[in-house]
């Protein structure tokens, strides 16, 4: 190796041991890796990054950076992509399962052994090259070379990427760890809680006061459900009905904090502007979408109960299980009006305290005053017109 192949390398190496320690992000340094090869004098024109990161909604993440771009390309990986005849005939599948490196000089004429080496030939690529990034627990990752360059990569070249990859995989696999402790974590406790534990808020009994709305929704029939249908159908249908509750909630700015059985609590912070009123307009938009729904498809009706409020929020639970979510009166309250919609007959009751900050008494009927369990004073009980 060059004395110049030398110092490129004791550079990298210094960089990925000590320079990045302010860089949360793997898809950036992956780019940085890119741009500090190409300063180093090797002719990178195109590189690629998978990584199988196991998201709820898709397996893996696919960032592609060309030469003379500013930024890379980052797309999510849908699940069934390994099933995928383009990637059997992958290179990728490959190296996957194998562990070993694949190079491939890209002849001026074929045909190669992958479809991929083709068209990277009519891109005007002359030399490709991939291995594997394995990182602990056995998940093995993907990361991709090629170059423009006649004649393709020079050996020093590959040796020097060689070199500098378990270095690389390491930096990568902390940040990958901690992106997907946040994924877990907003994906089970939600987005404000998830951020809450992340700065430490893990003892028991730790919390705050907060000032809410809250919707308490539970699906109806649900016994009769689960015992004349068969598992899978019972898991489609909460699934589906949990949808189209739980897009509308996000969409206007609540926060689910959880699912229980065939229910779902969730806030509305009153610290964020008009919070009541895009409570309101989230409950609409799901009943809404629950009436589209076609009529061959099992009928999904839910009742639901609103009330605004202070509530605790924080850690509940034994010593080594906890929860975090909300506790209190205000709570209970919406979880009681959320049963007396099956005794009213209306779908969706709300206290009048919550009418009265909404300002939506022309959306509501008012149906006087109703003992509620747990309660001495009786509740001023309304129900939204939908």
């Amino acid at each position: 190796m060059s004395e110049s192949r030398k110092d490129c390398q004791a550079s990298l190496m210094r960089w990925l041991s000590a320079g990045l320690r302010e860089e949360a992000a793997a898809e950036r340094i992956f780019v940085q890796l890119c741009e500090r090869l190409v300063l180093g004098g090797i002719d990178l024109s195109r590189a690629s990054l998978h990584f199988r990161v196991h998201h709820p909604q898709w397996l893996g993440t696919r960032v592609l950076w060309c030469r003379g771009l500013v930024d890379a390309h980052v797309q999510t990986v849908a699940y069934d992509v390994e099933a995928t005849d383009a990637f059997k005939r992958s290179p990728f599948r490959l190296v996957i399962e194998t562990g070993n490196e694949v190079r491939q000089k890209i002849q001026t004429i074929g045909p190669h052994t992958f479809p991929i080496y083709d068209e990277l030939r009519q891109q005007g690529h002359t030399d490709y090259a991939a291995w594997p990034l394995d990182h602990t627990q056995g998940r093995r990752h993907l990361i991709t070379f090629a170059t423009k360059r006649l004649g393709g990569f020079q050996e020093d070249e590959i040796a020097l990427i060689r070199e500098a990859l378990p270095l690389f995989s390491l930096v990568t696999e902390i940040r990958l760890k901690n992106q997907l402790a946040r994924t877990l974590l907003q994906t089970y406790v939600g987005p404000h809680a998830s951020e809450q534990i992340l700065d430490g808020a893990t003892t028991r009994g730790r919390g705050v006061t907060l000032s809410a709305a809250i919707m308490i929704c539970d699906l109806r029939n649900f016994t009769e459900l689960s015992g004349r249908r068969h598992r899978d159908d019972v898991i489609d249908i909460l699934n589906d009905y949990f949808d189209l509750i739980a897009d509308p909630i996000e969409s206007f700015g609540g926060e689910i904090l959880k699912f229980i059985g065939d229910g779902l609590l969730a806030v509305f912070p009153l610290d964020r502007e008009d919070a009541c009123r895009r409570l309101l307009s989230a409950v609409v938009a799901a009943y809404e979408a629950t009436a589209k729904r076609r009529v061959s498809e099992y009928p999904i009706r839910f009742g639901t109960g609103i009330h605004v409020g202070e509530v605790m929020y924080g850690n509940i639970g034994s010593k080594r299980r906890l929860d975090f979510t909300v506790i209190g009166p205000a709570v209970n309250l919406a979880s009681r009006l959320e049963s007396l919609t099956k005794e009213l007959g209306r779908p969706v009751l709300v206290s009048g305290d919550f009418v009265a900050a909404a300002s939506c008494s022309a959306q509501t009927d008012c149906l006087g005053l109703h003992k509620v369990k747990g309660f001495d004073a009786a509740v001023e009980v309304h129900a939204l017109q939908i």
